[in-house]
């Protein structure tokens, strides 16, 4: 029989440098043939053309699958499992599938994914990789207190400190067969260090909790684990994984188009601004800057706002900018649309 085709999940909360830690790998990929499965909360296509972007043959268009009918975990049969299915019987097939989830996918479905007839004896999941956004986590934006909740819960059983956004953490967590912390060039070492131990405390044992800068990890760190996820039983430490409500309304997401912009520095600042008066989870997307040839990538999470020119436009591009908004339901929208358009 022939040898199975690895494939690696990345997942991570909104921001957490998912697909800087991709394009990091393709670049690096040492001859390696690798496919891409992206999956995106929002209908702007960012991070597949970001990849596309990269110059690289090893992420050409035909090795990027976009999926953006839903949530991966929650599209299974309809969009994942045929994309799986078209990459393998390519006449050359991929050497290694990479997917990347949305922020708000939960790892486990999708592991067991792979146990479905037809892919169970053609492709397996090599690990499980959960990047995390150490600035964010250490500052304690996107996860609770572990310890303090157990504590809570042992004296009321009625409380329920939980969040959607803390579950979704833990999952990915407990579904990790390694931990990448990125950006930890913004943390002490004492903070790195602190932090590293509390996300072990939320792995299985052996799990590996590795640091990394823009997501600069060995393409042999990163593949070849050999894990056979998909044949694990990968609970979450504090609650069941089995039976989940994975309720996405808890989120929307919007596109905001303006025109070009005329001062980069001033509009990432002026996204900041907007980005902590509204509490938005996550922005990204593309502009073009007066009087430059070339299209600005903009990423942004809490109120850190990442910018560089990464292509030339085309000539049937449109001279505007493109932004995905992200964020818990209830987001003010006229008033961010003002906020970025003044």
């Amino acid at each position: 029989m022939p040898a199975k085709t690895p494939a690696t999940i990345v997942t991570g909360f909104l921001g957490a440098g998912k697909t800087t830690l991709i394009r990091h790998l393709l670049a690096n990929a040492g001859g390696r043939r690798i496919a891409l499965i992206i999956n995106e909360f929002g209908d702007l296509g960012v991070d597949g053309d970001i990849l596309k972007g990269c110059g690289d043959e090893t992420c050409t268009d035909e090795d990027v699958v976009e999926l953006s009918n839903g949530c991966i975990c929650c599209t299974v049969a309809d969009d994942f499992i045929p994309a799986l299915e078209k990459l393998l019987a390519r006449p050359e097939p991929p050497d290694h599938i990479l997917i990347e989830t949305s922020g708000l996918a939960l790892p486990q479905p999708l592991v067991r994914a792979f146990n479905w007839p037809g892919i169970s004896t053609r492709v397996t999941v090599d690990g499980v990789v959960t990047v995390v956004d150490g600035k964010a986590v250490s500052e304690g934006r996107f996860a609770h207190d572990e310890a303090a909740v157990d504590a809570a819960r042992a004296e009321d059983d009625n409380l329920d400190h939980e969040t959607p956004l803390s579950e979704l953490f833990d999952d990915q967590l407990a579904c990790a067969d390694l931990v990448v912390v990125n950006k930890a060039d913004l943390l002490t070492e004492a903070e790195t260090e602190a932090l590293i131990a509390r996300l072990k405390a939320g792995t299985r044992p052996s799990v590996q909790v590795l640091r990394s800068t823009m997501g600069a990890l060995p393409c042999e760190v990163l593949l070849g684990h050999k894990a056979a996820a998909e044949s694990d039983d990968r609970k979450a430490p504090h609650h069941d994984a089995e039976g989940e409500d994975h309720d996405h309304d808890e989120f929307e997401s919007f596109i905001i188009t303006r025109p070009e912009i005329t001062d980069p520095s001033a509009f990432a600042a002026r996204i900041a601004d907007t980005i902590r008066s509204h509490d938005i989870l996550r922005l990204k997307g593309f502009g073009s800057v007066a009087g430059k040839p070339m299209r600005l990538t903009i990423q942004a999470v809490g109120p850190r706002v990442e910018t560089y020119f990464d292509r030339p436009l085309a000539a049937s591009e449109p001279r505007e900018t493109r932004l995905v908004v992200i964020g818990e339901t209830g987001l003010d929208r006229a008033a961010i649309e003002a906020a970025l358009s003044r």
